[in-house]
């Protein structure tokens, strides 16, 4: 983001800066006011991929917003956030513009709650789905059956650019160094095998409350199942959450497993719509509705 965009003169008092890892903390603090479950760990990993906004007004933040550049041309938006305090004052505007300046010609994907979805729409963003989020403390889940030579099995740190390649194929967006890092940290990685071949893969991981799942990537509705219902047993006892598409075939299945929803954000993208293979792999939950 260019230097003169964020240091213009104030507005009202309220001064945007490049966000800075000294700025986690109080980061962490708008989120909390507002509710939001993210740990302080979880706000330092994905600002470690991020290039991030603060706005100030009178040396005290009141809004932050983050952006991830994937490759050369897609991006996601999140983590917007302005104190109630403060609402009203197209502080929200002034943020996204700023973490816009420079994607005209990306694919940027972002997730609206209700107040931000009319914000994203004036700036150009169209709806193209929902998630649902659902979460509860996990119980064991009845197994999925595999078909023949399907099978699951753990993850190794080796296959990283195995699972990087399934990940982009699904999103639509490279996000090589995230899947690196969320592998690397994850409390557990299982793969899901054709023939000794990855061809889907998900992960369980601490986030927020408890624990998180996600990103899930799999050919179909049945491999997805069976690779969440593998974490859920494995987490049984614990907090557990998930972030999946509407459209993906599980909203029934997840709340008949003992994680019912609690939320519904609106998917949103601005440019091109994303690519995904005919018949590739899908991305059936996300890793977080900030980073997609």
């Amino acid at each position: 983001m260019p230097e003169h965009t964020l240091n213009a003169p104030a507005v009202d008092g309220v001064a945007l800066r490049p966000m800075t890892p000294a700025d986690l903390p109080l980061a962490h603090a708008l989120s909390a006011e507002l509710r939001w479950p993210h740990r302080p760990a979880d706000w330092a990993q994905v600002f470690a991929h991020a290039e991030g906004i603060v706005a100030e007004r009178d040396g005290e933040i009141i809004a932050t917003g983050l952006r991830w550049r994937w490759g050369e041309r897609h991006a996601t938006i999140g983590l917007v956030i302005v104190t109630p305090a403060c609402r009203g004052r197209r502080i929200g505007h002034r943020l996204m513009s700023a973490l816009l300046n420079g994607l005209d010609d990306h694919t940027v994907l972002l997730h609206a709650t209700t107040e931000g979805r009319g914000l994203y729409e004036r700036l150009g963003f169209v709806r193209t789905g929902e998630l649902r989020q659902h979460q509860s403390v996990a119980q064991p889940a009845p197994l999925v059956a595999l078909r023949p030579g399907w099978r699951l099995r753990p993850a190794g740190l080796h296959e990283v650019q195995a699972l990087q390649a399934l990940d982009a194929a699904a999103r639509g967006m490279p996000r090589d160094a995230l899947i690196a890092d969320l592998l690397a940290t994850a409390d557990a990685c299982v793969v899901l095998d054709q023939d000794n071949e990855p061809r889907g893969f998900a992960m369980l991981r601490r986030f927020g409350r408890g624990h998180a799942i996600g990103p899930v990537v799999a050919p179909d509705a049945e491999g997805a199942k069976a690779l969440i219902a593998h974490l859920v047993s494995l987490n049984a006892g614990h907090f557990t959450r998930i972030d999946i598409d509407v459209d993906s075939g599980l909203v029934d299945w997840l709340e008949d497993i003992g994680l019912p929803r609690v939320d519904a954000p609106t998917t949103m993208v601005r440019g091109a719509p994303l690519a995904t293979p005919l018949g590739g792999p899908a991305l059936f939950a996300i890793v977080t509705q900030a980073v997609g």
